[in-house]
């Protein structure tokens, strides 16, 4: 039970802090692009932490655990470090890294979505679905079409990065609230 609680105060974290980088987007569209890089570096270092510490301790609990949550842990985690060791070359790099820190992050919600069935309920989990989804397409089509993720970075980002903090706030309320 302490463990699960621990994984809800890691969420909440996580989800303050991609819902202050969503917000922070929309603010300031046409800001320092180093200054925004650093933010999204440690929200996807935060995000691969939290999707491996979720992998362990699903597998702990259960004994087996999706892999892909700990392939996009890993992914986001190199992501955040190279963003985040020289802010310069990742801000040129975040046009590229950043669809496929979206990629990756979204396979892994996805491939561990029905584990959260279990813990957080339906409602949860059509709502996570389809943020996943969609976030799924979003970065493909920016993976595919650089421009998109050039010129949209602050808005649809904003707007996604958003969603995510709101999705991975529900999962750690639900947490929270059914250990108490």
């Amino acid at each position: 039970m302490k463990r699960m609680k621990t994984l809800g105060w890691v969420e909440l974290i996580l989800s303050l802090l991609l819902i202050g980088a969503g917000i922070y987007s929309f603010v300031n569209p046409s800001a320092a692009l180093t200054g925004v890089t650093a933010v999204y570096g440690i929200a996807a270092l935060i995000t691969g932490i939290a999707d491996i510490v979720f992998y362990v301790k699903l597998e702990q609990r259960t004994g087996f655990a999706p892999v892909m949550s700990l392939v996009g842990g890993i992914v986001s985690i190199i992501a955040g470090l190279l963003i985040l060791f020289n802010i310069t070359a990742g801000a040129w790099a975040l046009v590229i890294l950043f669809p496929i820190w979206f990629i990756a992050h979204c396979i892994a919600r996805l491939a561990h979505l029905p584990f959260v069935r279990l813990f957080a309920g339906n409602g949860y989990y059509v709502f996570s679905l389809i943020v996943n989804i969609l976030g799924l397409i979003w970065g493909i089509l920016m993976f595919v079409n650089p421009f998109v993720s050039l010129f949209s970075f602050s808005y649809m980002i904003g707007f996604y990065l958003i969603f995510l903090g709101i999705d991975s706030l529900v999962f750690a309320l639900s947490l929270l609230s059914s250990r108490n």
